[in-house]
């Protein structure tokens, strides 16, 4: 499977605008079979939704990811700030595959930027599926929390998907994390973070697809293996030793 990251500089409360950066930044890619997008990809880190957070019935970027995946049979994954039926806010991460979307709400909100004050946290793993393989959705902070996305724990799956506005101030806990989660678990970790600023902070990118190694690929787009991947499980049982926990 060829997978292509997208990391962007994320326009301040613009939907709009951030659809037409992403739609050139993955025409600038090329064609992949799933494409990745950032953290609250449309708004920016809004953790004060009010006037910035889309209703998700009406989210224009959901739309546009539904749209999208149909027009060029391939996936898109990334999460929004919607606001839900039941009035409470999430922060989203969505994998929309042609005629389908999957969703993960954030586990571990940001505490320390405040987001547990307006967000509700979601209470479950979610594996999405597309062409044969299983990717683990994750969001963020959660990349913190190995416990959370434990292979056999969270559940059986090929790869991780972490999307992220991880600050330029701690990128080298960014780095060391998205490897070990890919060592740890032998599986792929495909991690994209947004760059340039915010009314807050800065961001440096640090995307990257790791595999089971830890090793990078040489740059934003690469091919997973699903054979590949199993035959380096099947030589090397790290997983058949693991601890055994439930969450």
């Amino acid at each position: 499977m060829k997978v292509s990251l997208i990391p962007m500089d994320i326009v301040w409360g613009d939907p709009r605008r951030n659809i037409a950066q992403a739609e050139l930044l993955i025409r600038q890619a090329g064609a992949s079979d799933l494409y990745v997008l950032p953290e609250m990809w449309a708004t920016g880190f809004a953790t004060k939704p009010e006037g910035i957070v889309e209703d998700e019935e009406r989210s224009e970027a959901l739309k546009w990811m539904r749209d999208f995946a149909a027009a060029n049979q391939a996936a898109v994954s990334g999460s929004l700030a919607v606001r839900i039926s039941d009035g409470t806010y999430r922060n989203r991460h969505y994998f929309v595959t042609p005629g389908d979307v999957v969703f993960y709400d954030k586990h571990h909100l940001f505490t320390y930027g405040h987001e547990d004050r307006y967000f509700t946290a979601g209470h479950h793993a979610v594996i999405a599926q597309w062409q044969g393989m299983r990717f683990l959705l994750q969001t963020c902070y959660d990349l913190r929390f190995p416990v959370f996305s434990r292979y056999g724990v969270a559940g059986e799956y090929d790869a991780i998907i972490y999307v992220a506005n991880w600050p330029a101030s701690r990128r080298t806990a960014w780095d060391t994390l998205i490897r070990a989660r890919a060592i740890e678990n032998q599986c792929y970790v495909v991690a994209v973070n947004r760059v340039g600023s915010d009314p807050v902070t800065h961001y440096d990118g640090g995307s990257a697809i790791v595999n089971p190694l830890g090793n990078t690929a040489a740059g934003l787009t690469a091919e997973l293996s699903l054979e590949e991947l199993e035959l380096m499980r099947d030589r090397f049982r790290v997983l058949d030793d693991r601890d055994q926990l439930k969450l």
